[in-house]
């Protein structure tokens, strides 16, 4: 029971700050647009959140690698990332807008303490023969902050304006402190080594292991294809659903799908090892977005996205397990913000390539990502 109740407090500070994680983006971004009248303010923010995470992720991780309360260092993390998201709602407008951006881009350095950091300490909330079903718990926080996330920053929005929005990612940013807080030390204190050296040995950890580099390089390949994915909804819901808003639905349904397919994978995990698992998800995905691409009706549109969406949350959740089962202990927290990082950074280059294809071909768009995907599963197969 008191195993039981430690996953619950951990699923609920990882999804409250998961979900204010997936507000500040559409909230600094309609704040931008709101404060100065430009989209180009609103999208510089947007981008400083996220631009800097590929350097963050190896900072972040090799510092919670090398103390004793992790769970305390990522309570210092998430208070960053809320007093940072405030600062820029106080200053935009009343400081000169590349201090503002600035202010961005170092928030964005923390960015992955909230999805890597927090799936690192796991091992640590639940014994080695709970972790599988535990994962799949872990990966629901993401599909459920992609829901809840993006519509709540426009709600916020609507009710009580762009500052509105951004304050209330603070506040379930800041709801996950005392939970972040509290989370299990390790029983032996972790060696002293030069700061270079863990590095160093982080990005072997990732690079050296065969199966962590597969399921690295596929995933990261394959969020690039989510990306550009995201990007052709607009135009997909505007040819087929009667106007791009209703394409932008089409997230919600793949988040719910997501979910509900790691739901299952709580009740009964699967016989597949966790390598093979992310195989056929891939490949689910890359089918997903080739039947997009063909569609000719508003129910094909549908059905595709919902393949995708289904594939998306086992994918997840099976990589979780590879790096459960793979990392280091010493240098678990550097693997998985690392990670994290890189399919961050992935997934922003994926949809700002599609950004020019899409204009000229949502079809070509589509068929690109889906050979992505086909991509993903090619370096799962190698040796």
């Amino acid at each position: 029971m008191p195993q039981r109740h430690a996953l619950f407090r951990y699923t609920a500070g990882a999804l409250a700050a998961r979900v204010g994680d997936e507000m500040s983006g559409p909230a600094v971004l309609l704040l931008g647009t709101a404060a100065t009248g430009s989209v180009a303010t609103g999208a510089a923010l947007l981008a400083g959140l996220t631009a800097t995470a590929a350097l963050g992720g190896p900072l972040v991780g090799v510092a919670l690698d090398r103390t004793a309360r992790p769970g305390r260092l990522l309570a210092a993390a998430l208070v960053g990332y809320a007093a940072g998201l405030a600062a820029v709602a106080l200053a935009l407008g009343r400081v000169p807008l590349p201090l503002v951006v600035g202010t961005a881009l170092a928030i964005g350095l923390l960015g992955p303490a909230l999805s890597g950091g927090w799936t690192a300490q796991l091992p640590r909330v639940v014994p080695a023969e709970g972790l599988a079903r535990a994962s799949a718990l872990d990966a629901m926080t993401f599909g459920g902050a992609s829901l809840l996330g993006p519509g709540a920053a426009g709600l916020a929005a609507v009710l009580l304006g762009a500052p509105g929005a951004v304050a209330g990612a603070v506040a379930l940013i800041a709801l996950a402190v005392p939970v972040a807080w509290a989370l299990p030390g390790r029983s032996t204190a972790a060696a002293r080594t030069p700061l270079a050296a863990d590095l160093r040995a982080g990005a072997r950890a990732v690079l050296g292991n065969a199966p962590l580099r597969r399921v690295t390089a596929a995933t990261v390949v394959s969020i690039a294809g989510s990306g550009m994915f995201v990007v052709c909804l607009p135009g997909l819901g505007d040819r087929f659903l009667g106007g791009q808003a209703h394409g932008a639905l089409l997230l919600s349904l793949m988040a719910v799908c997501s979910l509900a397919a790691n739901l299952v994978l709580t009740r009964a995990v699967p016989s597949l090892s966790p390598d093979t698992m992310v195989l056929v998800c891939v490949l689910v995905q890359a089918v997903g977005m080739g039947a997009a691409s063909l569609a000719g009706s508003a129910v094909a549109l549908v059905a595709a996205a919902a393949l995708v969406g289904a594939a998306e949350g086992p994918q997840l959740t099976a990589l979780f397990r590879v790096r459960h089962r793979e990392a280091p202990e010493r240098l678990r927290a550097q693997v998985f913000t690392t990670g994290a990082s890189l399919k961050i950074s992935a997934f922003a280059l994926g949809a700002a390539a599609a950004g020019p294809l899409a204009e000229h071909s949502l079809t070509a768009c589509l068929a690109t990502a889906a050979l992505l995907q086909i991509g993903a599963a090619t370096a799962l197969l190698r040796r």
